[in-house]
């Protein structure tokens, strides 16, 4: 029965996010009650608040289990972007014996070895599957239940949570004690105009957003952080590949260099965090910087970005709010703790999201302090939330499974480490797929990648 079932939506308090969750669930309930069914138990994670890390969605079997345990036999998740044909759906979770433990999804795996994942399984990282969020997942109720009473007696101990498609099937697996995620092929990423859209029951339509016009360029403040060091294999990918699309950019460095031209913030290099740096790069733009600029990008000088992409992606974003955007990781989410946005895919900020951090006391603990985790424990402490997209990357395109790259439009992508950058810029982040280059025209196949 429909009723069974609880949909969990992993949604966001951003007020673009939220009203998408809250079309998808108006979009549910419709389904159900044309169906004349009683309606669906909807659930918005990011309404969850007294778990700060409801995102993380292991935290919330205990609830699940002690609301749901008795007279559901489902909890379905997906992502605000996913749509469903819920009546497709009920006739595949009837394929399966709802007593028993399940773990349902689209599967996804590593083609090799990767540090997201912390090089799991580096004999042959293809034989763990973990589920594309995407395309939806499903857990029984036995299996929630069991997930509930033994995070009660084991709590999570992983201090970061990085890739949570990855690490929830870890749990879930036990080790191999416990039940391995079984792919359901109509479980589905495909879009809803795709020729395979009838045998779906679930498809995926977002690619990359856009709201309105794109941002002006005049708009976006980049910030690259450097050091001497960098500036001369670094700095020059930059030139070569994204600078262009800028229209305001500034080099941070420990050294005045006057050919690239880098400002020296008057902070030394550090070998750790850089939480000086950014700091001061934070002051320098509420204070150097038009008023008018609503937007600072602020990225590492090994990051790949799109900022043509990223400027269609800020138009779904009120630059009145307080907006710390781009990949986010969390740090002790089990037991308190914090989310923040990771720096290598790139960090953005609204201008009023900057006002309000320097205006509060909250600021580095060392000046090697990691930036990025200090700014996420500063905003959570201001109730700012932060908002995630999975289109900023902190690795390389070969960190990610291919299926999982292939319903993005990629906005950026972190490490030159083993790859030709330039090359990984034009294939995977250029305006166009062919670029000119040096006057030549090139483009290149992902799949060399």
């Amino acid at each position: 029965e429909l009723k069974e079932i609880v949909f969990v939506i992993q949604s966001q308090s951003n007020s673009f996010h939220s009203k998408r969750a809250e079309d998808l669930k108006r979009d549910i309930l419709n389904q159900a009650a044309d169906l004349g069914k009683e309606l669906p138990t909807v659930l918005l994670t990011h309404q969850m608040d007294r778990h700060e890390g409801a995102w993380t969605i292991l935290p919330l079997m205990k609830d699940f289990s002690v609301t749901y345990g008795r007279n559901s036999s489902w909890v379905f998740f997906c992502e605000e972007d996913t749509r469903i044909q819920v009546i497709k759906l009920l006739e595949i979770l009837g394929r399966f014996d709802w007593s028993k433990e399940w773990f349902l999804g689209k599967a996804l795996y590593d083609e090799e070895s990767t540090i997201i994942h912390h090089y799991a399984f580096a004999e042959n990282p293809t034989v763990f599957k973990f589920p594309d969020f995407a395309a939806g997942w499903a857990l029984s109720i036995p299996l929630v239940n069991k997930l509930a009473k033994k995070l009660k007696s084991e709590p999570l101990k992983s201090d970061f949570t990085i890739d949570l498609k990855h690490e929830i099937a870890l749990y879930i697996w036990q080790k191999g004690e416990g039940p391995h995620l079984t792919p359901v092929p109509e479980f589905c990423t495909d879009d809803v105009n795709s020729y395979k859209v009838n045998y779906c029951a679930t498809t995926f339509s977002n690619f990359l957003p856009l709201c309105g016009e794109p941002v002006k360029k005049e708009d976006v403040f980049v910030a690259v952080k450097t050091c001497r060091k960098f500036h001369g294999d670094r700095i020059p990918v930059v030139k070569q590949t994204w600078e262009r699309e800028a229209a305001l950019i500034e080099y941070y460095s420990d050294y005045e260099d006057i050919s690239i031209p880098t400002v020296d913030l008057g902070i030394p290099n550090t070998d750790r965090g850089h939480c000086g740096k950014t700091f001061a790069i934070l002051e320098r733009f509420l204070n150097h910087t038009s008023p008018r600029t609503p937007w600072l990008v602020i990225v590492d000088d090994d990051t790949l970005i799109s900022i043509f992409r990223l400027r269609k992606l800020l138009s779904c974003y009120d630059p009145n709010e307080p907006v710390f955007l781009g990949e986010r990781y969390g740090y002790g989410l089990g037991t308190g703790g914090y989310s923040y946005i990771t720096g290598g895919g790139g960090m953005v900020f609204s201008r009023i999201a900057v006002q309000k951090l320097l205006a509060s006391k909250c600021r580095c603990y060392s000046m090697d302090a990691p930036d990025d985790m200090v700014l996420g424990m500063c905003f959570s402490g201001l109730g700012i939330p932060i908002t995630h997209s999975p289109l900023f990357h902190q690795a390389r395109p070969m960190d990610y499974p291919k299926d999982y790259l292939a319903h993005q439009i990629p906005v950026s992508f972190h490490k030159h480490w083993n790859i030709d950058p330039v090359k990984v810029y034009f294939t995977w982040l250029a305006p166009n797929t062919e670029e000119s280059h040096n006057g030549r025209k090139v483009g290149y196949n992902r799949e060399d990648l």
